[in-house]
């Protein structure tokens, strides 16, 4: 009830174990989709485009529901959409297996796990670090929560490599769907006690004016754009990029190994990010990886292609992968408050994945129509430069509102 006192809020540790976990085993499946994309069309006698449109939409439908899921999550708690999304992404995942049509494929692979990837990722999890953790040490928790991701992937990459290979493809999903269940007893240690009886009652701004400062504000348009980039550049890498590689001559592995590195290195690049955001200019930090960025892709096109020139981008670019997710998260938490922060991460976050839908789905067409990966890696390096430009008008500085209208 208003009045009352705020409830203690979770514990740091507890926060970021179990946040931490659940986007370690999220993140580090859906990192691994593109080991699947030969053994899946292959299998199928299904063209790539077919395989890239099933993921894009996963991003577009992770993008949307994000904002849906964050919306649940800022009034009910997190608890309730973590289970969902644990379920909907067994499954997806285990529907994917046995799905024998691209429409079956889209509607599993696109779809649900999209959906299931909404509840169990950034954007709610980082608004249990918003409530919980004091605004001195946000931007380091999220770049923890950020890391486990990472680290997800550098575990989890290879075990779905070795997975695939000794139990087959299909297999290999229906593991993975049972594993996504390990969510649930997790979510258990994100239930917070202001949500004990399923409804905060703690908001003092509504969601509409809420979503109206925030998209008349500049500087949330230009995180979206920049964001926007983000999804580009990552999914059409992540996704494409086995199939590149083997397309030069490259063995499988020398994928597998390359993604794991993205990982690894990712592990250390969004904990740097996250912690230089308590210190520095969270948009000078943004500006500066995606202009790294396309430096880091000019190159790698550029050298003579071969296992250690594939390692060193990997890891050049694991440093810069998912470091945009911190400063870009709390930098909307520094200006807006919250209240809100799963619900306007979510909008960031569907920017984000636009850029994703356009990046794999753009690799797969302009791949089947040309035979080379060529055109959309210049593109990526574009919006790159496009996106550091962007970053840099940034205005940091927290929102002024009517006393009747300050966040919690």
């Amino acid at each position: 009830m208003p009045g009352n006192p705020s409830p203690k809020p979770l514990s740091m540790l507890q926060v970021l174990l179990c946040g931490a976990t659940i986007v370690t085993l999220s993140m580090g499946i859906r990192h691994g989709f593109g080991l699947w994309l030969q053994p899946v069309t292959q299998s199928q006698g299904w063209s790539r485009e077919t395989f890239a449109f099933a993921i894009a939409l996963q991003n577009l439908v992770w993008g949307f529901s994000g904002i849906f899921a964050g919306m649940l999550a800022d009034r009910f708690g997190a608890f309730r959409v973590i289970v969902g999304g644990a379920i909907f992404y067994a499954l997806g995942l285990i529907g994917m297996a046995f799905a024998n049509t691209p429409l079956l494929f889209s509607m599993t692979a696109g779809v649900l796990i999209g959906m299931a990837q909404a509840g169990t990722t950034y954007a709610v999890i980082y608004g249990v670090i918003g409530r919980n953790v004091s605004a001195e040490k946000r931007s380091w928790a999220m770049g923890v929560a950020a890391a486990a991701g990472s680290f997800g992937q550098f575990l989890m990459v290879p075990t779905e490599g070795l997975l695939i290979g000794s139990l087959g493809w299909q297999e290999a999903l229906i593991v993975l769907g049972i594993a996504t269940l390990m969510a649930v007893p997790l979510a258990w240690g994100l239930r917070e006690p202001g949500f004990a009886n399923g409804l905060a009652n703690r908001h003092e701004q509504s969601i509409v004016h809420a979503l109206s400062e925030a998209f008349k504000h500049p500087s949330f348009q230009l995180l979206m754009a920049g964001f926007f980039v983000c999804g580009f550049q990552v999914v059409f890498i992540g996704v494409h990029m086995p199939s590149y590689l083997r397309d030069k001559g490259l063995s499988p592995q020398v994928a597998s190994y390359a993604l794991a590195l993205i990982g690894l290195f990712n592990v250390f690049g969004t904990y740097a990010a996250g912690a230089l955001g308590q210190r520095l200019q969270k948009k000078n930090i943004l500006a500066f990886i995606y202009f790294t960025r396309s430096i880091a892709i000019s190159v790698f096109l550029l050298v003579p292609l071969s296992p250690l020139s594939v390692y060193v981008f990997s890891s050049v670019m694991g440093l810069l992968w998912l470091s945009t997710v911190p400063p870009t998260n709390a930098t909307v938490a520094q200006i807006f408050g919250v209240a809100h922060l799963s619900m306007l991460s979510g909008f960031v976050f569907f920017s984000h994945q636009i850029g994703s839908f356009i990046g794999v789905w753009l690799g797969g067409y302009l791949y089947d129509r040309t035979g080379s990966y060529d055109l959309v890696w210049y593109i990526s390096i574009a919006l790159g430069v496009l996106a550091a430009l962007v970053n840099l008008p940034i205005k940091e500085a927290s929102i002024v509102r009517k006393a009747t209208l300050q966040p919690t």
